[in-house]
């Protein structure tokens, strides 16, 4: 036993050796080559920012146990030089120690510099000074933006070398890339966008880095630059050079979500679907994105309206759980994939075609061996294809077949063979005890531990009395003049009312009406709140046209009084756009807009270019309210208040027990922001809720995917939970929370919560293996559910079909409880069934996990 022990030891140390000696990266039509090994990449998109350092390594381990041998990430511009040649790359910024553990993984990695990014991320990942630089035009042929983009390239590229990260340095990255999806957008800046991307080309071979430059969703691409493709669907995509390898950089898992909006689910057939078929047309390399979505702390959603949440429906949720079935799915279709890639970077392959959308893809490698691929791209009907000598293979629609040496079926896409789990939250504390002996630990742990709040009001009495720290006779740009710093800006000004306006026009109540664009606006007059408004309500009701969040504020029967009447107005943002042809100069808070008192609809008095007051932030921004250790907090613990715009809530609590990721349950709260012991959890919004209608239980995967197809969560808050990262808290010792309520919440149903797997089911063909598992050291306590035949339903609602064999729940039972995780091999012998009737048995399962 020792010397086994060795082997494998010394076989890891062999394998770390080999990974840091320099590597040479080259490729071919037909395949990335990589020390002279031709190979396909399947690659996944984690960013480290979107997670914690101390996540990294699990994520990047999950990943690999699924099939995945390169991590993609893309660098974050706005985090890493927030102010000009001021630089962050600490902590969860510290993108070499996230490449290094790639790299001890024994993975590839791909570097995507950007330096834009779109990711859905504020104002596309650029910082504010950039966009403030006198003379300045971003993404275009402009000497002053050019310079800066290539400075933080040269300086990514400078720190990446330092630490030998690039392959031909021995370290993991093989690929990297420069600009991002201007294909897209490039006619918006005509000629000068054309000698952009050039100078982006050549800036970046100057870099001499080693490795293949790529630039995504850019047919022009020049040499020698790879062009490749992103979208739910490239297997029609074709490279602008035949000596090109087809890639494929964005593979979208699922999708983002915005606040207002319903969850996306893409499924894992389809997503199986789109690779396969991407990989049967002579796809070389295709990433997950994302293969883990994560989390957009802080202020790092852009959008604008991305929620804090950015899970995706990646295989990895945002917490880092295996979202099953898709993550086993996937890690299957990974194994077959593997299993042919001598065959698929051959470049010897003919097609045959069934009609009726059904194709079949015969590889040959150099010896001689074949590797097939049968694919149905029918968007409802199923094949049943005779290949010849006895060969008969059921392919379902919109399927592919994987057929070791064109004769026996080892995976289809549309035939799930892997767990489900189904994610339960618990309310989970260090004094839990199994009082009951059931072993699962829920009788006592549904009631949250009660919360002691203690609040304390913003203070505004310097801006509601119209007192700002600059003034100008325009109304401003609140990004620009922010630094995106806060996302609340105030404007304030002063309007005298004299006896003659006042008895001639009777101005004791007036409309006061205001045009913005966006994202959100609080009006005050006389020091009093009169309303506020969003460019989407909380009823979900759309306000915004396309891209524009510009919205009229209107508020009636304004109480004014005769002399100075102070209107001061709190304008918020909610993300920053991150995407389109000159996305950077879409104006933000009133600039642009108007700001106007209105009598009985006839008499106007416009304040527009009157002298305006501004001051950026919050006072309690200022004074670090949201920080536990702050010396300028003043906290009351005497009359709470429910329902209180502008005020803080602070509290502690203890840190749920074990090891499974933690989420605070926000349901009460209006808007706001969270911090966990100082750290920004992100915004939160559970009273904006995803419209009622158009949702539906069953999700047919057959047919193209579009982001609006198979979604789920009507009528419910569009983001509940939110996540609190282990390494955040305290655990062996008082944690606090601190939240800034924008609109008025509820504090008392706040509870801390874990998420873990409540139940796996899941059902396997003949011929495969149902593994199933449990996470967080729980253990299978029980099946609910187990029969091998012609089980019928689904997750959650199993019932026994015609016929079964009799001793499947004793089969499962012995293989599966007591153990955190176990595999089932489903066949005739283990069953002891005689199917004579010509169907196909299968295994269907429902267990607990405790």
């Amino acid at each position: 036993m020792l010397s086994r022990y060795l082997i494998e030891f010394l076989l890891v140390v062999l394998a770390v050796l080999g990974s840091c000696s320099a590597a040479t990266i080259d490729y071919d039509a037909n395949a990335l080559i990589i020390n002279g090994q031709r190979k396909i990449i399947i690659a996944g998109a984690i960013h480290y920012p979107r997670s914690t350092p101390e996540m990294w390594p699990d994520l990047i381990q999950k990943a690999k146990d699924g099939g995945i041998d390169t991590i993609e990430t893309y660098i974050f511009w706005n985090l890493h030089e927030p102010r000009r040649r001021e630089y962050d790359f600490t902590g969860n910024l510290d993108f070499v120690k996230f490449f290094q553990l790639v790299q001890q993984a024994g993975l590839y990695g791909i570097l995507r510099i950007g330096p834009y990014v779109c990711a859905e991320w504020n104002y596309g990942g650029f910082p504010m000074w950039l966009h403030n630089t006198p003379g300045i035009q971003l993404r275009t042929d402009n000497d002053i933006y050019k310079q800066e983009m290539q400075i933080f390239t040269t300086k990514i590229v400078n720190i990446a070398k330092e630490a030998k990260l690039f392959a031909s340095q021995g370290g993991p990255i093989i690929l990297a890339q420069i600009e991002n999806e201007y294909g897209n957008i490039m006619d918006g800046y005509g000629d000068a966008g054309k000698k952009y991307i050039n100078w982006c080309a050549q800036m970046a071979v100057a870099q001499n880095i080693g490795v293949p430059w790529i630039m995504c969703q850019q047919d022009n691409a020049p040499q020698p630059m790879i062009n490749t493709c992103n979208g739910f669907y490239c297997d029609q995509f074709k490279p602008n050079n035949a000596k090109s390898p087809k890639m494929w950089t964005e593979n979208w898992t699922g999708w983002f979500k915005a606040w207002g909006g319903k969850d996306p689910h893409r499924t894992a057939e389809d997503v199986a679907f789109a690779v396969a078929r991407f990989y049967q047309n002579g796809g070389i390399l295709q990433n997950y994105y994302m293969y883990h979505g994560g989390t957009n702390f802080g202020r790092t959603s852009g959008g604008p309206y991305i929620t804090t949440s950015y899970d995706y429906d990646a295989p990895l949720d945002e917490y880092g759980n295996l979202n099953q079935p898709k993550y086993g799915h996937l890690k299957q279709l990974h194994a077959a994939l593997k299993l042919g890639e001598s065959f698929l970077t051959s470049g010897n392959v003919t097609w045959k075609s069934f009609g009726n959308g059904v194709d079949l893809a015969t590889f040959t490698n150099s010896s001689g061996a074949r590797f097939c691929m049968l694919s149905n791209i029918d968007k409802s009907k199923d094949a049943n294809i005779d290949l010849e000598q006895g060969r008969k293979y059921f392919v379902p629609a919109w399927s592919v077949s994987f057929l070791d040496g064109c004769n026996k079926e080892i995976y289809n896409t549309a035939k799930l063979n892997t767990q489900i789990s189904m994610m339960v939250k618990r309310i989970h504390n260090k004094e839990d005890r199994d009082v009951d002996g059931d072993g699962d630990g829920d009788a006592q742990v549904q009631q949250a531990p009660q919360l002691n709040w203690e609040w304390s009001p913003e203070a505004m009495k310097d801006t509601l009395q119209g007192k700002g720290r600059f003034k100008a006779g325009v109304l401003l740009d609140q990004k620009s003049t922010t630094f995106d710093i806060s996302d609340y800006f105030w404007y304030m000004t002063s309007v005298n009312i004299n006896e003659t306006i006042w008895k001639s026009w009777n101005w004791k109540n007036a409309t006061l009406r205001i045009s913005t664009n966006g994202h959100a606006l609080f009006a005050y007059v006389n020091r009093k709140l009169i309303g506020y408004q969003f460019s989407k309500q909380a009823n979900t009701q759309q306000m915004v046209n396309g891209d524009d969040y510009s919205f009229v504020f209107e508020e009636p029967a304004v109480k004014l009084k005769l002399g100075a009447n102070t209107i001061s107005i709190l304008s918020v943002t909610v993300g920053l756009a991150n995407y389109g042809a000159k996305f950077d100069l879409k104006p933000t808070g009133l600039i642009g807009g108007s700001v106007q008192l209105v009598n009985n609809g006839q008499d106007t008095i416009d304040l527009t270019s009157s002298t305006w007051f501004y001051k950026v932030g919050l006072n309690g921004e200022v004074k670090r309210l949201y920080d536990p250790n702050s010396t300028k907090a003043k906290w009351f613990a005497e009359k709470l208040p429910f329902g209180r715009p502008m005020t803080w809530y602070k509290t502690t609590f203890q840190a749920p027990a074990g090891t499974d990721p933690v989420v605070v349950d926000l349901q009460g709260m209006g808007k706001g922001y969270a911090w966990v012991n100082g750290h920004n959890l992100g915004r939160y919004w559970p009273t904006e809720k995803a419209d009622g209608n158009g949702c539906t239980t069953f999700c047919d995967y057959r047919g193209q995917y579009n982001n609006d197809k198979c979604r789920t969560n009507c009528g419910n808050p569009t983001q509940r939970y939110y996540h609190v990262p282990r390494s955040f808290l305290n655990n062996n010792g008082t944690n606090t929370l601190i939240l800034f309520e924008e609109i008025g919440g509820n504090t008392s149903a706040i509870s801390f919560q874990i998420i873990t797997v409540g139940k796996v089911c899941g059902h396997a063909y003949l011929g495969n293996t149902l593994e199933l598992s449990c996470q967080g050291g729980k253990e299978i306590t029980d099946i609910e559910f187990a029969s091998f035949g012609d089980p019928q339903g689904s997750c959650g609602s199993f019932k026994v079909g015609s016929y079964q064999a009799t001793n499947a729940l004793a089969a499962v039972e012995k293989a599966c409880i007591g153990r955190q995780s176990c595999g089932i091999e489903i066949s005739d012998a283990t069953f002891e069934l005689n199917n004579d009737i010509g169907v196909t048995s299968r295994l269907a399962v429902q267990a607990v996990c405790s």
